[in-house]
C-alpha cells in the first residue's frame, strides 16, 4: 500500500478558470511586501505540513508539492492506493479538477481531501472524496490506517523556503522548519487555523524537544535558523524557557523565527530572555488601534516594539481592514495607528469570515455573505465577500491598495528597516554586560556583512524621502560598529546592482509573476528515498 500527498497544481498569481492573479504564492510578495516594488521580498514556502503528515504514518509516502497539471496526472500513473489533496478555500476549484482526473487515470485510488477547503459548506456534495479530513491530519492519518496514534512525532528536515530572491539576487536557502504545534488557545473569532485545530495540539512538547531537532538540523544541514510554526509559541512558556535552559547548558545555540500575541511579552517579562533564546524575528496581531480583543487589551505597541527592535528583534505587525467600526474615515484610524508602530513588515489583510470560524457562523446568521463571489476570489487580498455598511466589494480593493502603499511611502522599504533593526541589535549585545546576550552578536554581525552589499543598490532604487533618510543613517551606523566597507564589499555590492537592474527591467517591462519549481519527495516507513526538483 502506497500513499500521494500533493497540493494544488499551477501556475500560480494568474488570471483563469482555477484563479486570480493576486492569490500570489509568495506569503511576503502576497500579503506584506506587495507594494515596494523591486525590494519586495520572493520567496516560496514548501506545504510543510504534508511532509509532516508523510513521516509519521507507517505507509510509503509520496509529496508532490506545486506540481504542474501534467506532473499530476504522471504521478497518478504510477498507481497510489491514496491520494491526499490540500487546498485552502481559493483553490477549490483547482482540488475539484485534481479530484476528476484522480478518478479518470486512477480510478482504484481512494481520496483524501484535506487543509482548509474542506469547510466550505456542503463540501462531500461538492467534490469526488472517500473521506474528508477535519481538522489535524496525523491522528486522521493513523486512524485511517490502524496505526498506533501514540507513536513519537517524527519531524521533518525542511528548509523554510526556497526560490529566494532579494532585489533580484538570488538568495539560497538557509533556514530551517519547526512545527512546535498547531492550534492557539486565544481562539479570536476570525481566525481560520485555531478554529481548524481547536484546541492547541504541541507535537514537540519539551523543549528538549525541540532543542533535539534542531540538532539534528545543524548535524545534517548545518541549519542554526529557524521558521517556528506555532500559532503563538511564546503561550507556552515553560517549554520557551526548557529550550534556553538546554542550549546554555549545551552550548549550542540557535535563532528563531515565532509568531506571537502581545499578552505572552507581558508574561515574558523580562524582553532579554528573547534575546537569550535567540529569537530575531516576531510576528504579531495587532489588527486595530480599539482593544477590540483580549490578547492586545492594555498593551502600549509602542513601547514593545520600540523594545523588541532595540534588541534587534524585527516585528511584523498583522492588520484587519474592514472590520465592524470602519468607515471610510476610521479605517484610516486604523492604517494609520498600524504604520506608526513603524514595524519592519506590515501585513494588512482584510477581515475574511472564513468557514469554520466564529465569524463565519455570526456573519451567515445575520445574512451578510454574499452570495455572487466565487470562492477563487475569497483570498483577503482583493474584494471583501461579505455586506460591509460602508465599503462595496471593489472600493475594498482599492483601500487595501491604498494602505500598502501609505506604509511604504511612510517607513521605507522592509528590507531597509530589517537593516536597522539588526544594527541595533548587533549594538545591543555587543556592548551588554550579560556575556550570555553578548554571545549573541556574532549571528547579527554575520547577517550585517551579507545585507551590507545590498546598501549601494538601496540607494539607487529608493523611492521616498524615508528610504533615504533611513540609508543615511544605517551607513553611518555600519562605519561605527563594522568599520568602512573595503575592495570585497564594493565588488559584491556592484553585482547586487547589476542582478537589482535586470529584476527592475523584469517586473517594470515583463511581468512580476514568479513560478516555484515542483518539489518531489519519497518517504518509507519515516526515511527520505529520493528528492528532486522539477523546472516549472
Amino acid at each position: 500500500m502506497k500513499m500521494l500527498l500533493t497540493s494544488v497544481f499551477g501556475p500560480f498569481s494568474v488570471d483563469d478558470q482555477y484563479g486570480e492573479k493576486e492569490n500570489k504564492m509568495e506569503l511576503f510578495h502576497n500579503q506584506v511586501t506587495r507594494e515596494q516594488g523591486i525590494f519586495s521580498y520572493r520567496f516560496n514556502h514548501s506545504s510543510h505540513g504534508l511532509y509532516l503528515l508523510a513521516e509519521n504514518i507507517d505507509v510509503p509516502t509520496a509529496v508532490l508539492d506545486f506540481p504542474t497539471l501534467r506532473r499530476f496526472k504522471k504521478e497518478l500513473k504510477k498507481g497510489y492506493d491514496y491520494i491526499g489533496i490540500s487546498f485552502i478555500i481559493p483553490n477549490f476549484e483547482k482540488a475539484k479538477k485534481m479530484a476528476r482526473l484522480v478518478r479518470q487515470i486512477s480510478p482504484d485510488s481512494q481520496i483524501v481531501l484535506g487543509g482548509h477547503g474542506v469547510n466550505i459548506p456542503n463540501i462531500e456534495n461538492m467534490i469526488e472524496h472517500d473521506f474528508i479530513c477535519h481538522g489535524e491530519g496525523i491522528s486522521f492519518l493513523r486512524d485511517l490506517f490502524n496505526e498506533d496514534q501514540n507513536k513519537p512525532i517524527k519531524h521533518p528536515l525542511s528548509y523554510s523556503s526556497f526560490n529566494r530572491e532579494i532585489m533580484g539576487v538570488p538568495w539560497a536557502s538557509d533556514g530551517g522548519i519547526l512545527i512546535t504545534g498547531v492550534g492557539c488557545p486565544n481562539k479570536c473569532h476570525f481566525c481560520a487555523t485555531s478554529h481548524f485545530f481547536g484546541d492547541y495540539i504541541p507535537y514537540l512538547k519539551t523543549g528538549k524537544e525541540i532543542f533535539d531537532v534542531c540538532c539534528e538540523y545543524e548535524d545534517k544541514l548545518g541549519i542554526t535558523d529557524f521558521g517556528v510554526m506555532d500559532e503563538n509559541f511564546l503561550k507556552a512558556k515553560d517549554r520557551a524557557l526548557e529550550l534556553l535552559e538546554i542550549m546554555d547548558r549545551e552550548g549550542r545555540y540557535f535563532t528563531f523565527a515565532i509568531f506571537s500575541s502581545a499578552e505572552t511579552f507581558i508574561d515574558i517579562g523580562d524582553l532579554d530572555i528573547l534575546v537569550r533564546l535567540g529569537v530575531n524575528f516576531v510576528w504579531i496581531g495587532v489588527e486595530s488601534k480599539k482593544e477590540i480583543y483580549e490578547k492586545n487589551k492594555g498593551v502600549d505597541f509602542h513601547h514593545l516594539f520600540k523594545e523588541l527592535k532595540r534588541r534587534g528583534i524585527s516585528v511584523m505587525v498583522s492588520a484587519i481592514l474592514f472590520l465592524e467600526h470602519h468607515d471610510k474615515e476610521t479605517i484610516w484610524d486604523d492604517i494609520t495607528f498600524a504604520t506608526s508602530l513603524n514595524a519592519d513588515y506590515l501585513q494588512f489583510m482584510q477581515l475574511g469570515p472564513i468557514p469554520g470560524t466564529t465569524l463565519y457562523k455570526n456573519y451567515k446568521e445575520e445574512g451578510k455573505l454574499l452570495a455572487d463571489i466565487p470562492l477563487l476570489t475569497q483570498h483577503g487580498q482583493k474584494n471583501i465577500w461579505f455586506h460591509h455598511e460602508h465599503f462595496t466589494p471593489d472600493e475594498s480593493n482599492e483601500f487595501l491598495k491604498k494602505a500598502f502603499i501609505f506604509d511604504y511611502q511612510k517607513n521605507g522599504p522592509s528590507l531597509i528597516r530589517a537593516m536597522q533593526t539588526s544594527l541595533q541589535g548587533y549594538e545591543y549585545c555587543v556592548n551588554h554586560p550579560d556575556p550570555k546576550i553578548k554571545q549573541r552578536a556574532g549571528k547579527f554581525k554575520s547577517r550585517l556583512e551579507m545585507m551590507r552589499f545590498f546598501l549601494f543598490s538601496s540607494r539607487i532604487f529608493c523611492q521616498n524621502d524615508a528610504a533615504k533618510n533611513m540609508l543615511t543613517e544605517i551607513r553611518k551606523n555600519y562605519n561605527k560598529l563594522l568599520g568602512k566597507s573595503n575592495l570585497k564589499t564594493f565588488a559584491l555590492s556592484l553585482v547586487v546592482v547589476l542582478f537589482s537592474i535586470k529584476e527592475y527591467f523584469r517586473i517594470t517591462f515583463h511581468t512580476d509573476v514568479r513560478q516555484p519549481k515542483t518539489l518531489y519527495k519519497k518517504i518509507n516507513k519515516g526515511v527520505l528515498q529520493s528528492a528532486e526538483q522539477d523546472a516549472y
